[in-house]
């Protein structure tokens, strides 16, 4: 799921990149880039993205939330 959801965003406009790490524990963090919040709202209501959510909360985690933020250089 992780493999086929990082090919649906890298086909999104606005797109940057993404980082991903996970410890021995498998608590892990990805954090994804994108040119502007129209980008990532758009990235969040792509329905294949909505199901991985959906399936992730109940499938796969015990824990999950987003957090947006902004990072100027």
């Amino acid at each position: 799921m992780a493999e086929r959801m990082l090919e649906l965003a890298s086909k999104q406009e606005g797109f940057l990149g993404v980082e991903s790490a996970r410890g021995a524990d498998l608590k892990g963090i990805t954090v994804s880039y994108w040119s502007s919040l129209d980008a990532i709202e758009k990235w969040r209501a792509h329905p294949e993205h909505l199901d991985a959510q959906r399936r992730g909360k109940s499938e796969w985690y015990r824990s999950y939330s987003i957090k947006v933020g902004a990072i100027s250089v």
